[in-house]
């Protein structure tokens, strides 16, 4: 079993500062970190081989050019080779996979994961539809605010970047649990703003870190 990625105490820190910042509005916050949002198994496998693919009209083309005869069967067997071996690199390394996985399909993957995220826990579904979802996905170095659509209507995109811009330096700066209070601090402000505290309030998500 994978270790955690934030101590016990780190989580109750982020659960302490989620329950600090609803305080202040009626709007909810939760958070979620991932250690990667895909396997990557076949997305990597799939570039290696047409990484692969095109090195053997590559390779023809450099023997032409300084005279050896090349032959089709022996470029073949080479580019099969290659690929056996890349896969078995994939197999016993996941940690190298995203190295062939271009960063548009990486993002799109932990995008996507994301609003998986904010349906699976239900942030779409509190009364006043003003939950927000803070969540990285630390393998593409990627983080995204999911906000429901009456707070998200209310919010300049430029206030969302500004969240990420927290989260992907302080989780890049091995700072994660830091990083997570400053943008839920923040985020509690933002929603006391646009959605304030009522007098029949009550505490629709549970508030800590999900980790996956």
């Amino acid at each position: 079993m994978s270790s955690a990625i934030l101590t016990e105490e780190e989580h109750e820190a982020v659960a302490d500062a989620i329950r600090r910042a609803e305080a202040q509005t009626s709007g909810e916050i939760f958070a979620v970190v991932a250690r990667r949002s895909d396997d990557y198994f076949y997305v990597a496998g799939f570039f290696a081989l047409l990484w692969i693919a095109a090195f053997g009209p590559v390779a023809a083309f450099v023997l032409w050019i300084i005279g050896e005869r090349s032959y089709p069967v022996e470029i073949f067997i080479f580019q099969a080779l290659s690929l056996a071996a890349l896969l078995l690199v994939f197999r016993l390394r996941p940690d190298w996979r995203l190295a062939f996985v271009p960063r548009s399909v990486a993002y799109r993957r932990a995008s996507r994961n994301a609003v998986d995220q904010f349906l699976a826990h239900g942030i779409d579904q509190t009364v006043g539809r003003t939950g927000v979802l803070l969540f990285v996905s630390l393998a593409e170095r990627y983080a995204e605010v999911v906000a429901d659509r009456e707070i998200d209507e209310k919010v300049p995109q430029q206030a969302w970047n500004d969240l990420i811009a927290i989260l992907v330096s302080h989780a890049a700066s091995d700072q994660l649990a830091d990083g997570f209070k400053k943008a839920i601090k923040e985020t509690g402000l933002i929603l006391a703003e646009h959605a304030p505290p009522g007098s029949k309030d009550k505490n629709e998500l549970e508030d800590k870190l999900v980790e996956l």
